[in-house]
């Protein structure tokens, strides 16, 4: 007999969930909300007001000591020794030739202390490479397991902050875009970044799991008159999409180099860690490129579609990460590894959608941006 399947880990909000009226799925082996109620409500509250999300499987990692930013970078190709305290980069975790292991948001929290926001499956790894990498070094790695991370996202996600009974921020009015600080939820402390994974302004909290419950609570209660509602990995997912944002094992992997999915930019030109040499190569003439399609109609491509430069073709030069219906915008949008020779602006490719084929234009990502103030 096989072996029976390993249970999904619960996230610390499962109860919260639950009471909720959620639905879940397995992700990175984490029993995780997939909607509570509907997917174009949850996205559209996002986008309008604002959006209550469990991060509780992302993976939190914290580097402690004087060498703490040298390892860091030692691990990462972006510099995070040039970082002020409080500010955060999006980095890459590199193998060797390249590839990605995980991309990750890295924060400086003080000149002795770095906080790293991993993806839940990729966390053993992330982990493992990260150790291995800062041997040697005046630093402690802590996989901070004992923690719960709750994200509030969207245009009223500043005001939902405010007005949340015993959140106590004091410069969250202050608090720029990729910024962190230090807080309190009643007794407990707590790190609030401006960061987010939507297109929409937004924060991530980070908090002690036995607290995450009361926090939730709070958020949702104090969200609720403004439009905030609980959202799931599918909202997130679209949502995500129409930003242009890429996610792991879909636009991004061990087989992708960072050139591929126009995150060179990301690898500092002084970096030495694992890869960021090979990741620094331009790309080669056969080295496809991450491209936004959009299409028309109700029909959208889904991830692992073939991408066709004509009707009649009967080889791909490409093929679809992620795509959906964009609830946003109202039209097929997608993402896709194509040839080079596809890879410009308006440039109209076919998608298979089961035997037939629906034509798409190639366009500039992101696919959305959120109006400023």
């Amino acid at each position: 007999m096989p072996p029976e399947p390993s249970p999904s880990r619960p996230s610390p909000l499962q109860a919260e969930h639950e009471a909720a009226g959620a639905s879940f799925v397995d992700f990175a082996g984490w029993s995780m909300p997939v909607r509570f109620d509907s997917d174009l409500a949850e996205h559209r509250a996002v986008r309008e007001a604002a959006g209550l999300f469990d991060l509780s499987h992302m993976a939190q990692l914290t580097l402690a000591g004087p060498a703490a930013a040298e390892a860091a970078d030692r691990a990462l190709v972006s510099r995070v020794q040039d970082l002020e305290a409080g500010r955060a980069k999006y980095s890459l975790l590199l193998a060797d030739d390249g590839g990605v292991l995980d991309d990750v948001v890295v924060y400086r929290l003080a000149d002795d202390e770095v906080l790293v926001i991993a993806n839940a499956a990729n966390h053993d790894v992330v982990v493992r490479s990260v150790r291995e990498r800062v041997e040697g070094l005046d630093v402690i790695v802590t996989d901070q397991d004992d923690r719960a991370l709750v994200a509030v996202q969207g245009p009223r996600a500043a005001q939902v902050l405010a007005e949340t009974p015993g959140l106590e921020v004091d410069d969250l009015g202050s608090l720029g875009y990729y910024r962190i600080t230090a807080g309190s939820f009643g007794a407990t402390p707590v790190l609030l970044a401006r960061t987010g994974y939507t297109g929409e302004d937004g924060f991530e909290i980070s908090i002690r799991a036995s607290e995450a419950p009361a926090l939730w609570r709070a958020l949702r209660d104090a969200g609720e008159p403004l439009g905030l509602v609980a959202a799931g990995l599918a909202a997130r997912d679209t949502l995500r999409l129409e930003a242009g944002m890429p996610l792991y094992g879909h636009e991004l992997g061990t087989s992708i180099r960072p050139p591929q999915a126009a995150l060179a930019r990301v690898v500092a030109a002084s970096s030495t860690a694992p890869g960021a040499e090979a990741a620094r190569s331009p790309l080669g003439p056969d080295e496809r490129r991450l491209v936004g399609l959009v299409g028309e109609g109700r029909r959208a491509p889904r991830a692992g579609y073939a991408v066709f430069p004509d009707e009649s073709a009967t080889d791909p030069i490409g093929e679809i990460t992620s795509g959906a219906l964009s609830p946003t915008l109202g039209h097929p949008i997608a993402m896709a590894y194509v040839d080079p020779a596809s890879a410009a602006s308006d440039t109209t490719l076919y998608v298979d959608l089961r035997g037939s084929r629906l034509p798409v234009t190639v366009v500039s990502l992101p696919f959305y941006r959120r109006k400023k103030d």
